[in-house]
Parts: C-alpha cells; structure tokens; sequence
C-alpha cells in the first residue's frame, strides 16, 4: 500500500527593510558585509524569495518552500503596486506617460513597458518614515505604479524616464497580499491562496 506524503509548504510575508539584500545565502566575494534575510530570522533551508526587492528598496517580499506558489506569483497575472518617492512634483502629463507605457532599456535594448496603473499618492501615513533627503535639496512627492511585470530596477527607471527619479521605493502590496501596517523586519506567516 502506497502512502502519500504530504508536504506541508510555509509561506510569509516580510517587511524587507532597505538596505538588505533578497537572498539568505551570500555567494559573491564583493558582498561580503552585505545584509541578508538570514540576518533576520533563521527560516528553513527551503525557503526561497519570491522575486526580489533591490538592495535600496524595502517592503513586501514574499518567501516560500514551494516552487509552484512561486511560479504562481511571479506570472504576469499578479499586480505588484508600489509606493515610490520622487524627486520633483508628480504631473498629470507624467502619470499619463507611465499608465501608457513609456521605453526603458533592459539588457541593452530598448523596451516597452505594459499600460500599469498609476496615480499620485495624497497620503503615506501608512509607510514608515526614514530620513532620505533634507528638504533644502528640492521638493518631492509620492505616487503609486501597480504593474504586473517584473523587468530589473523596471519602476525606478520608469519614474526616472519621465523625469522623476526614485528617491525611495515600498511595495506594498502582491496581489492580494499587503504590506498593512507591518514595520521594517516584520515577518507573517500567510496561507497559500494557490493550490
């Protein structure tokens, strides 16, 4: 008689703090005194990080032991919303720009971004104030972009091509799962809404 195993996978949301890398093992020689995930908290051996956050972004992560949760949330069927600081005023001309897609350059060549989601963000009480820049240096406001493609460093160099750079970057939110009021470090375990 033939006995299934049942694997019962884990998944958590974390905080990703800025600064931190979104990996728990360190392989390169040149990151040496990086900071990892592992520094955080010591999950499984298993557990891997959905996608990734640059080291200078912070925010929503999800972790997981499963790969097929991780396929799941890595498609193109997940919006993945982000709250982005920027150097200068958010205009309508520029949130239009970004809702239509505007060309950034990924590998070398020239690329497309998919019509996303974007608005001008009135309020961010609900993200956890860190000292960026003085204000002397220039004005700054905040906007939300959901988008549901992940290319390399693809929002800051959106906000960058229409002449707003990233000053700071939180994701808050992947697909139904939030950031709420969770503070840098913050980890949660969440059930997999995927089977």
């Amino acid at each position: 008689m033939l006995h299934h195993i049942l694997v019962m996978h884990k998944h958590y949301k974390i905080y990703k703090p800025y600064g931190y890398l979104s990996q728990f093992v360190n392989n390169q020689n040149k990151r040496r005194n990086k900071k990892l995930l592992s520094d955080l908290f010591d999950f499984t051996r298993e557990t891997m990080a959905i996608g990734r956050l640059d080291e200078k972004s912070e925010g929503l992560l999800l972790l997981t032991t499963d790969g097929k949760f991780s396929e799941y949330i890595r498609s193109s069927n997940i919006e993945k919303e982000y709250h982005i600081m920027v150097d200068g005023i958010i205009t309508t001309n520029a949130i239009n720009q970004l809702k239509n897609g505007v060309e950034i350059s990924v590998n070398g060549k020239s690329y497309t971004t998919k019509p996303c989601k974007a608005k001008i963000l009135n309020s961010t009480s609900h993200i956890t104030e860190r000292f960026v820049r003085d204000k002397r240096h220039g004005a700054t406001s905040w906007l939300s972009i959901t988008i549901t493609e992940g290319k390399f460093r693809q929002v800051r160099k959106m906000t960058s091509k229409v002449g707003l750079p990233t000053l700071r970057l939180v994701r808050v939110r992947i697909g139904v799962y939030k950031l709420d009021s969770m503070k840098p470090g913050d980890y949660e375990s969440i059930s997999s809404l995927h089977s």
